[in-house]
């Protein structure tokens, strides 16, 4: 029996024992310590906080009350005939509760407890009690694709907007190309458009997926029955071979260009730091800007065209080795797909080398970005006289600081053969000065100045798209591969282009946020006609710009709904 006290089994017990042998036997601390399992230090601290508190309770007080159902609880009967019928303890919680006699189902549990009976089996649903359910959609299959006369409503009208772009890009074939799997239930182009369907409409998260199963305007626009659950989207996208993307991108590239997207000159390069929330130790840290800290993430590199503002480029399967090289991969992807270097880059300071800046420099790319400031940068420049410095005033850019005083002046960089610019920018509104270099040489600073203010708003329209295409919330273990989630970014982006594109009047240029307001979320009512399929849309206000360019006028043949031809109305 001496075990139990000299062997305490909990932190209690052993705390209790250890000061009872240092205050009432007098042991030395150091063999308290020793036969505890304390250091001589934490039984230092132990004894002072007992004294700072000496009515420390080491013993439980009896609990007050009844710790089980009493025996004379006069539903105990009731509730024990009911489980022998097999309901649940909800069930049965349910059924009192609609007699007008109320009992948890906790304390249905207890009584069951005590009665000796064990848990019931996971049930199936024909099984338990008739209630509301949800309803359960039918299973995927392209071969059970209704297309007989009817008519129904859709919150998804305007996704139609999109369709003649997809039936002119002939999607099938370029993903027969591209080497996307399929089965024969859900073919790779169904598999695909369902997926591009929610992109584009800006759900927030394609595992929200399960609400918009039974509507069938999102169906017909994949191509199907009902829309695909959200276990097989996830698992789809699992089943892509990574080099499929590659050929995917450009295919896709050549194929909206045919279509009359054009080409800007000057690019916006970023890194976007994608957090990742599984514990794959494989997984590299990245510095995430929304939460100001290093955790895991997966690094994607994007290129925006600067004057379309559409995603051209995007690569999520960088490693930190190789992110320095992929300002040259996307070179080399521009000037294979359309014949010609681009003309002008825009980054910041961490996304390449010097030595690649010369590489730019020798294929005639000019480029802006940014200097890495050092104390010993900052030093020189602080000992520079007033008079080196000259005031300029920029136009271009709305901002508060419309007069910084600048330094401009000639440097060499290791790994850069010949003269750089360096454009020190100070009163920009930043508590030290902004190191800009360029190999434009001849332009002048307003300009450099006013191109690279824009960073900014850069770096604002690119985080839009990606709030606006979700491209965060695809990032745990749960969702979408991230690389199957950059092409359908890069896709949904070009689509957007397209119609900002043919509505002009400002909206060439416009984020897909604001032409999703305006022109795609539009509920509309579908018929399906014998040889066409009619969408037609509420009244709203921008209707009349949709009808100023003709899209009333389309009347294009659908490849993957029989054929049919879409007549889109409005009001």
């Amino acid at each position: 029996m001496a075990r139990f006290f000299l062997q305490p089994a909990n932190a209690t017990h052993r705390q209790y024992e250890a000061l009872r042998a240092y205050f009432v036997d007098n042991l030395p601390s150091v063999e308290v310590a020793r036969r505890f399992g304390y250091s001589p230090g934490s039984l230092h601290v132990l004894a002072h906080q007992f004294r700072q508190n000496p009515d420390r309770p080491f013993f439980l007080p009896p609990q007050k009350g009844p710790q089980a159902s009493p025996k004379t609880n006069p539903l105990r009967d009731k509730v024990v005939a009911l489980r022998k019928q097999n309901y649940s303890i909800y069930d049965i919680s349910r059924i009192l509760e609609e007699s007008g006699q109320r009992i948890s189902a906790v304390a249905v549990s207890l009584i069951l407890k005590e009665e000796g009976f064990a848990r019931l089996p996971r049930r199936r649903d024909e099984e338990r009690l008739p209630g509301p359910r949800p309803v359960v959609a039918e299973v995927s299959d392209v071969k059970r694709l209704d297309l007989s006369v009817r008519r129904f409503r859709t919150q998804f009208g305007g996704l139609y907007l999109f369709v003649p772009y997809l039936a002119q890009i002939r999607l099938e074939r370029l993903l027969e190309e591209a080497g996307l799997p399929g089965t024969e239930m859900i073919p790779a182009a169904q598999a695909i458009r369902s997926l591009l369907g929610l992109k584009l409409f800006g759900s927030a998260r394609h595992s929200h997926v399960m609400s918009y199963v039974l509507d069938e305007g999102l169906a017909l626009f994949a191509g199907l029955n009902v829309v695909p659950k959200r276990s097989f989207l996830t698992e789809y996208s699992c089943r892509i071979d990574p080099a499929c993307y590659p050929r995917l991108m450009r295919l896709w590239f050549d194929a909206v260009g045919r279509l009359g997207l054009s080409r800007g000159s000057s690019f916006d390069l970023d890194f976007h730091s994608i957090p990742f929330h599984g514990e794959d130790a494989l997984m590299e840290k990245h510095y995430l800007t929304k939460r100001s800290r290093r955790q895991k993430g997966i690094l994607a590199f994007l290129a925006q065209d600067a004057e379309k503002r559409v995603f051209c480029y995007a690569n999520g399967q960088l490693r930190k080795d190789e992110q320095n090289e992929e300002i040259l991969r996307f070179v080399e992807f521009w000037k294979q797909r359309t014949g010609k270097f681009p003309e002008e880059l825009i980054f910041d300071s961490k996304l390449t080398t010097y030595g690649h800046l010369n590489e730019l420099n020798r294929m005639g790319i000019a480029f802006i970005t940014l200097r890495r400031r050092s104390v010993k940068m900052l030093r020189e420049i602080y000992q520079e006289p007033v008079s080196a410095w000259r005031r300029i005033e920029l136009g271009g850019v709305s901002r508060i600081y419309k007069t910084p005083r600048i330094l401009d002046r000639r440097i060499q960089l290791p790994g850069y053969q010949g003269e750089l610019r360096e454009v020190v920018i100070d009163d920009l509104g930043h508590e030290e000065p902004t190191f800009l270099i360029t190999n434009q040489l001849h332009r002048t600073p307003v300009k450099l100045i006013e191109r690279y203010a824009q960073r900014m708003i850069i770096e604002n329209r690119i985080a839009d798209g990606i709030d606006f295409f979700h491209m965060d919330a695809l990032s745990s273990a749960v969702a979408m591969k991230v690389n199957c989630d950059l092409q359908l970014t890069l896709m949904a982006s070009s689509l957007y282009r397209l119609l900002g594109t043919e509505i002009g009047r400002g909206y060439q240029t416009a984020t897909s946020r604001h032409l999703f307001r305006d022109f795609v979320e539009a509920t509309a009512q579908v018929q399906i006609l014998e040889k066409e399929i009619v969408v037609q849309f509420q009244k709203r206000a921008h209707n009349p710009l949709l009808l100023a360019v003709g899209f009333d006028k389309k009347n294009v043949p659908i490849p993957w709904l029989g054929g049919k031809r879409l007549q889109l109305l409005f009001g």
